[in-house]
C-alpha cells in the first residue's frame, strides 16, 4: 500500500505545487520512424485538467453569507467551531516519447545525432565520448567544435546541454550533436536529466552508448543499427583464431598448462568454426595491427532511429476541506468533508473517544454509500457536487466523540494520508490547532490566538521603546515607569498564558543527575574525547594554489581561536586528480596542496595551538603506474609494487576482453553454431566486499599482503608525519572488518568514515521514515566495532527537506528522537551540513541557500560530532559559528549529549539538550518552559533571505537565574 506524503496546512488556500516527478521506462518495441508522434497526456494530469489556482470554497463565519458546502447550514455562525483546510498531493502518470536518431547532417559531409523528448520539463543531456583504444567505461569531453550551443562542462569528463523546442508548436524537446565520422571518436555515451525533478533516464540501469565503429563491444547498453559480430583478429593470437563472421564466442580462461587431449579434441569437432592459423605468430601481429588501422580509416555508418515509451510521474496538489458544527436542533455534531480530487474518493473513517486516538465505529446514521470496514471503521465514497468539480459528505456524529479520524483512498494501492498519520478532526469545541494538523482558514474573521498575542509582543515593544527613550527618561517619574514595567509583566504574561494554551508540549522527562553530570573523559577512536569539534580544512579548489599547506599553517590560531579541537586536511598522496581522491603512490606525499616537508610544518603548528590532525586516506582504490602484457592497468608501482592480484575480480567498470598470449590453451564454449567472447576480470583478487567505485580499480582487501602493506603505510603516516587520525574516504567499498583492523593497526586519536548513498524517495519527495538510510550506516560502523564514527548523511539529507520545504516536523522521528543517525548512536555520528562535494564548485548536493546557519544551529547544539565547512568558516557566517561554537562549549555539551524533542511541527522545531540548552529553529513560536529554571537569551539569527521574522534562537540556562518576563528583561522571542 503507498502512501502518498501531505504537506501541512499552509495559510494560503491558493496553492501552487512545483511538480516533483519521477521517470519511469516503458520496454522499447520496435517503431515505424513514420509513425504519428503526438505527445498523449494522460487525463486529469497536471498540465491539462488540474488549475492548481482553485480555490475550496470553505463556510466563512459569517452570518450573511450562504454555505457551499453541501446542505451544511452556516446561518449560524457561533454554532462552527472547527474549519480547516489541508494540501494533498497525489500522483499522476504522463506519457510520452524519448527518441534517439542518427543521420547525415544537411551538408550530407558530418553526421549528427539528434536526442529528443516529448514530455514536459527542463530536459539536460548529460553526455561524454570514448576514442579509440580507450578501455574502461570513462568518458571524456568531446571536441569543443562538436558541442551544441549553450553547453556546460560537467569537472573533465562530461558536458551537459539542454534540450529546446526548435519551433513554438514542436512537440518534441531536442538537442542535436554534429561530428565528424573520420575523428577519432568511436562511441557518445550520454543519459538524460530532467532538471526539474532531478529524475534521470538510463538505459538499463546504464548510460546509452552509440558506437560510431562497427567493432565495439556490445555491453547491454548500445542503441543504435544492429550490425553483425565483426572478427577482431587481434583479440585471439594464439593457436587458434576465430573466422567466422557471425559467430559469438565465450573464452573461458584457465590456468597456463599444457592442452589437453580433451582440449584438442574439441577444437577439432569444429573445425567449421575454428581454423588453424596458417600464419606465423608474427603475422598474425601483423594482421591485427593492419585490421584496425582499416577500421580506423573505413567506418560504416547507418543512420538508425530508435524510440522509447516514458512514463513521468507528476505530483498533482488537490485541497481538502474540513468544517464542524453543532446542531442546535439536534444536539448533534456535524462534519462536513470537501475535496477537489477527480473520480471516485473513498473515506476510510472513524472516531475516537480521547487522545489515544484509538478508531471506532460511530453510532448510525451514516452517509450514502457507505459500507464497514472489518467492524473497525467505514467507508464511504464521496458524492460529486451539482457544481464544479468537487465531491463530499456530511457525517452526523454524537456529541461524547473527542475526534473525527480518516485516510483518503484512490485505489488498492494509493491513501493519502497526513505526515504519515491519519487525519484527525477534534470534536469538542475546540479551534483548530496551527501547525500540527493543518490551520484555519486565513479569511475567518475571529481573531485568532497568534494573532492576538502578536498584538500583545507589538504593544511591549512600544512600551520598552517608550520607555528607553532619553527624553522619555528626562521626563517621565520614577511611579510612571514602575507602572510600565508592571504593564509589561501583565502583558507577557497574558500572552505566555495564550501561547501554553494553545499548544501541545511532551511531558518533562525525569532527568537523573547521572545524566546531567558531564562524563568522565574517555578517548576512543570512534568519539575522540567526545567534546570534539571538526573543522574540515580545505575545498575543492584548494589545491589550484599550489602551497594550500601554508596557506592553512598561516590560520592555525585563528581556527583554534574559533573552538575546534580537530582537523581535516586534504589527501596527501600523489594523485592522477589533482584533488587527491585518486591516488597512485601511497608514500609519495609531494602533491598539488604542498610537499612532505610543507605537510609536517603545518601539522606541527596545528599541534602547537592544541589541534589534532586527521588525514584524508583513500583505502578503496589506486590508480596503477603500467599496463601488462595485455594492456591492463593493474601494475603498481612505488614502495608498494603490487601486481593484479590487489585488484578485485568483480569490478564492472574495468572489464576487457582478454588477449591471450602465444601458445596458451584455451577452451572455446560452443552452442549450435555459435559461440560468445566472454569478459576477464581487470584483476585476479578475489570479489569485493562493498560497492565499487567506477572511477579506478577498486583494491581488494581481502588479501593479506594488501592489508599488511595499508597498516605499515598508516602507521608510517602516524610517525613520519604526526596524523593523529583518520577521514576514510569512500567506506562503502569494502567491510567494515577491515577498518577495524586498520585503526587498531594504527591506533588513531580519532576516525570517521565516509558511508554517502542515497536516501528514501516516494515518487521524487524525501520519506519522513529513513530508518533503513541510517540502518546501512549504523551498520557498517557497527561491523568496525565501533572504532570509527560516519559521517551523519541522513540527518544532512533530512534537513535539506525540513528547511527548504519549511517541514520542521522531519526533524522528529516517531519515538521523538532525531531522525538520523545521531538519534541512534549519536557518539559515532559526525553531522555535517556541507563539504568538498556537496558544496564548493562542485556542488552535487548543496545546502539550501540562506539557510546554513539554521543548519549550524542544530548540529552545534546537538549531540553528536559536528564538522563546519572551511568555506563557511572564513565567510559571513563566521561570528554565527564562533557564537554557536561557544554555546556548545560553555554548557559542555558532547557527543553523548541527551535531546528531548519539545516541538516538530509544520513551521517550529525545538529540542532541549541536558537540560541546558534550548533550541528553536524556524518561524514559529517557542518559548521554554517556566518552572525552577530561568531561562536567558543567549543567541538569535535572522533568515535575511526571506525576510520573516528571527528563524532561529538558542537559549539556555544562565548561572545568573533571570526571569525571562521581569523588569530585568533582556528581550522579546518573536
Amino acid at each position: 500500500m503507498a502512501a502518498v506524503t501531505i504537506d501541512s496546512l499552509l495559510q494560503n488556500p491558493t496553492l501552487l505545487f512545483r511538480p516533483k516527478a519521477k521517470v519511469l521506462l516503458k520496454p522499447p518495441r520496435s517503431l515505424d520512424c513514420s509513425r504519428n508522434r503526438k505527445l498523449p497526456l494522460s487525463r486529469g494530469s497536471c498540465f491539462c485538467s488540474f488549475n492548481p489556482r482553485r480555490t475550496i470554497h470553505v463556510v466563512r463565519a459569517s452570518s450573511s453569507e450562504t454555505a457551499l458546502i453541501g446542505n451544511f447550514d452556516t446561518s449560524s455562525s457561533d454554532d462552527i467551531f472547527y474549519k480547516d483546510i489541508f494540501p494533498v498531493k497525489r500522483i499522476e502518470k504522463v506519457e510520452g516519447k524519448f527518441f534517439i536518431r542518427l543521420d547525415r547532417s544537411k551538408d550530407q559531409h558530418d553526421w549528427q545525432l539528434t536526442v529528443g523528448c516529448s514530455l514536459p520539463g527542463k530536459w539536460i543531456l548529460h553526455w561524454g565520448v570514448s576514442y579509440l583504444g580507450d578501455s574502461g567505461s570513462e568518458w571524456d569531453q568531446p571536441p569543443k567544435g562538436m558541442r551544441p550551443p549553450g553547453s556546460i562542462p560537467i569537472k573533465d569528463y562530461a558536458i551537459e546541454t539542454p534540450l529546446k523546442k526548435l519551433s513554438e508548436g514542436d512537440i518534441f524537446h531536442e538537442v542535436k550533436i554534429d561530428f565528424n565520422p573520420s575523428s577519432e571518436i568511436a562511441a557518445i555515451h550520454f543519459v538524460l536529466k530532467d532538471e526539474e525533478t532531478g529524475a534521470w533516464y538510463q538505459h538499463r540501469g546504464m548510460d546509452f552508448k552509440v558506437p560510431l565503429v562497427d567493432y565495439l563491444e556490445d555491453d547491454g547498453n548500445t542503441v543504435g543499427a544492429k550490425r553483425g559480430f565483426a572478427v577482431w583478429s587481434g583479440a585471439v593470437t594464439g593457436q587458434y583464431r576465430i573466422m567466422s563472421q557471425v559467430a559469438y564466442f565465450q573464452v573461458i580462461y584457465r590456468t597456463p598448462s599444457e592442452p589437453t587431449l580433451g582440449d584438442v579434441g574439441a577444437l577439432q569437432q569444429f573445425s567449421n568454426v575454428l581454423l588453424k592459423s596458417e600464419a606465423s605468430h608474427a603475422d598474425s601481429q601483423n594482421n591485427s595491427i593492419e585490421s584496425k588501422d582499416s577500421k580506423n580509416k573505413n567506418r560504416c555508418l547507418e543512420g538508425f532511429y530508435e524510440e522509447q515509451s516514458i512514463v513521468k510521474e507528476v505530483s498533482v496538489g488537490n485541497l481538502v476541506s474540513v468544517a464542524v458544527r453543532k446542531s442546535p436542533e439536534t444536539g448533534k455534531v456535524i462534519v462536513c468533508l470537501e475535496t477537489d480530487i477527480p473520480g471516485d474518493v473513498v473515506v476510510h473513517w472513524g472516531v475516537c473517544r480521547d487522545g489515544a486516538k484509538i478508531w471506532e465505529i460511530p453510532a448510525a446514521p451514516y452517509p450514502p454509500e457507505t459500507t464497514v470496514f472489518k467492524n473497525k471503521a467505514l467507508r464511504t465514497l464521496l458524492q460529486p457536487k451539482a457544481t464544479g468539480n468537487r465531491s463530499g459528505a456530511l457525517f452526523t456524529l454524537d456529541e461524547e466523540h473527542f475526534g473525527f479520524l480518516f485516510v483518503l483512498k484512490l485505489d488498492d494501492n494509493t491513501w493519502l494520508k497526513f505526515k504519515e498519520n491519519d487525519f484527525y478532526v477534534p470534536l469538542l469545541g475546540t479551534s483548530s490547532v496551527p501547525g500540527q494538523y493543518g490551520q484555519s482558514d486565513s479569511t475567518s474573521e475571529e481573531i485568532s490566538s497568534k494573532s492576538y498575542t502578536d498584538g500583545i509582543i507589538n504593544e511591549i515593544r512600544n512600551l520598552v521603546s517608550g520607555l528607553s527613550s532619553e527624553k522619555s527618561q528626562k521626563t517621565k517619574t520614577k511611579e510612571v515607569q514602575e507602572s510600565i514595567l508592571q504593564e509589561i509583566e501583565q502583558l507577557a504574561a497574558e500572552a505566555y498564558s495564550i501561547f501554553r494554551s494553545s499548544i501541545t508540549t511532551v511531558p518533562e522527562e525525569v532527568v537523573s543527575e547521572t545524566e546531567t553530570t558531564k562524563p568522565t573523559v574517555k578517548i576512543s577512536s570512534g568519539t575522540g574525547t567526545g567534546f570534539e569539534i571538526l573543522c574540515q580544512g580545505f575545498n575543492w579548489e584548494s589545491h589550484k594554489s599550489g602551497r594550500w599547506y601554508m596557506e592553512l599553517k598561516e590560520k592555525a590560531s585563528e581556527i583554534s581561536s574559533l573552538g575546534f579541537t580537530v582537523i581535516w586536511l586534504p589527501p596527501p598522496t600523489e594523485s592522477v586528480s589533482p584533488e587527491g581522491y585518486m591516488p597512485k603512490d601511497l608514500y609519495n606525499l609531494n602533491s598539488r596542496y604542498g610537499t612532505i616537508d610543507e605537510l609536517k610544518e603545518l601539522v606541527k603548528s596545528l599541534h602547537e595551538v592544541g589541534i589534532k590532525v586527521l588525514g584524508d586516506v583513500v583505502l578503496n582504490h589506486r590508480c596503477a603506474h603500467f599496463k601488462n602484457q595485455n594492456g591492463v592497468w593493474n601494475i603498481f608501482g612505488g614502495r608498494l609494487n603490487w601486481d593484479d592480484r590487489a585488484v578485485v575480480a568483480d569490478d564492472p567498470h574495468f572489464q576487457l576482453l582478454y588477449k591471450f598470449p602465444y601458445g596458451l590453451p584455451l577452451t572455446v564454449l560452443v552452442i549450435g553454431n555459435h559461440c560468445s567472447a566472454s569478459f576477464m576480470p581487470y584483476g585476479r583478487g578475489n570479489k569485493s566486499s562493498g560497492d565499487n567505485f567506477h572511477a579506478a580499480p577498486n583494491i581488494d582487501h581481502s588479501q593479506e599482503f594488501v592489508r599488511k602493506d595499508l597498516k605499515e603505510w598508516l602507521g608510517w603516516l602516524r610517525e613520519e608525519i604526526g596524523y593523529d587520525g583518520w577521514r576514510l574516504d569512500f567506506v562503502r567499498g569494502f567491510w567494515g572488518g577491515y577498518v577495524k583492523d586498520y585503526l587498531e593497526a594504527s591506533e588513531p586519536y580519532f576516525a570517521v568514515g565516509e558511508y554517502w548513498d542515497s536516501l528514501s524517495y516516494t515518487y521524487g519527495e524525501m520519506d519522513h521514515n529513513q530508518d533503513s538510510h541510517r540502518q546501512r550506516i549504523v551498520d557498517w560502523i557497527n561491523a568496525t566495532n565501533g572504532t570509527a564514527g560516519a559521517f551523519d548523511v541522513t540527518t544532512k539529507g533530512i534537513l535539506h527537506s525540513a528547511l527548504e520545504r519549511c517541514e520542521y516536523w522531519r526533524l522528529s522521528d516517531q519515538k521523538r528522537k532525531p531522525p538520523g543517525v545521531v538519534g541512534w548512536w549519536p557518539s559515532r555520528a559526525v553531522t555535517f551540513i556541507e563539504n568538498h562535494d556537496t558544496g564548493s564548485t562542485q556542488g552535487h548536493w548543496r545546502f539550501p541557500g540562506g539557510k546554513e546557519m539554521q543548519g549550524y544551529a542544530y548540529i552545534l547544539t546537538h549531540p553528536g560530532t559536528p564538522a563546519v565547512f572551511y568555506d563557511h568558516i572564513f565567510s559571513h557566517h563566521r561570528s554565527e559559528i564562533a557564537n554557536l561554537i561557544s554555546v556548545r562549549n560553555r554548557n559542555g555539551i558532547h557527543c553523548r549529549s541527551l535531546v528531548k524533542i519539545v516541538k516538530a511541527e509544520r513551521d517550529v522545531y525545538a529540542a532541549i539538550i541536558d537540560e541546558k540548552v534550548a533550541v528553536k529553529i524556524g518561524p514559529g513560536y517557542y518559548e521554554p518552559p517556566s518552572g525552577s529554571q530561568r531561562w536567558s537569551l543567549a543567541l538569535e539569527g535572522r533568515d535575511y533571505k526571506e525576510g520573516c521574522r528571527p528563524s532561529l534562537t538558542i537559549l539556555f540556562a544562565s548561572a545568573i537565574v533571570v526571569p525571562f518576563f521581569t523588569q530585568k528583561y533582556i528581550g522579546v522571542i518573536d
